[in-house]
């Protein structure tokens, strides 16, 4: 059964999040602080995690940040009061995978993680991605480019693997953004151009084309294989 975790400390949301994603046919754990959140990712492995941004105990970015920091890979669906683009932007570039402004409709959050799910299995970690001098270890989340090794972050390593199951094909932002940070494409959002710019600087190599290629008007593709 798939496996959720509801992080809220509103009860009354709490339920009405669980109940849904319940009626979905998912396995649902309810945690209302950030401490009892991180003990349970200690102990189960979930599909997808509801989080909301403002938690008795710590931030929901600051949650999101932990786990990410601790290797936890799973979607997170943040959820808040606060809906301006800056900080829509913040808890995406925290770590979480989509952002959902309070009040919403249960069926949104159902289909949001419904989304997130799908993504993950769409994209499985069956192992290694090797295109040309690139090789990417899906299981160990580990990059290395000419033989040298590349620390990336959770978003730029999800953004080079897009790329690279598709060498040589050119991808919109628009299908890189639902791809990539799971919710609908806003073409006024600079989100991607910033991640691709920070992805090619951690790519540069002295000796080495880039290989990440801007296509005017069009979208972005791996040059290599």
């Amino acid at each position: 059964m798939t496996q959720t975790m509801v992080v809220e400390d509103d009860a009354e949301v709490a339920q009405v999040i669980a109940d849904r994603l319940r009626a979905q046919g998912y396995d649902v754990i309810h945690a209302t602080t950030g401490r009892e959140a991180l003990a349970h990712t200690h102990t189960t492995r979930f599909d997808a995690i509801t989080l909301d941004r403002m938690l008795p105990d710590m931030d929901g970015m600051a949650l999101v940040a932990r786990l990410r920091a601790e290797g936890v890979t799973t979607p997170v669906l943040m959820i808040s009061s606060l809906g301006d683009v800056d900080q829509r932007i913040a808890g995406l570039r925290a770590g979480g995978d989509d952002y959902m402004v309070k009040p919403f409709a249960p069926d949104e959050v159902a289909m949001r993680v419904e989304v997130l799910l799908r993504r993950g299995r769409d994209y499985p970690a069956e192992g290694r991605i090797v295109v040309g001098p690139l090789e990417m270890d899906l299981i160990k989340r580990k990059v290395w480019l000419h033989g040298e090794p590349v620390a990336l972050l959770q978003k730029e390593f999800r953004l080079l693997e897009l790329l690279a199951r598709h060498p040589r094909q050119i991808l919109s932002r628009q299908m890189i953004f639902e791809q990539v940070w799971g919710y609908f494409f806003d073409p006024a959002d600079n989100l991607i151009n910033v991640h691709i710019g920070k992805l090619r600087r951690k790519l540069e190599q002295p000796g080495h084309a880039p290989i990440i290629e801007t296509v005017k008007g069009e979208g972005y593709r791996l040059v290599v294989g």
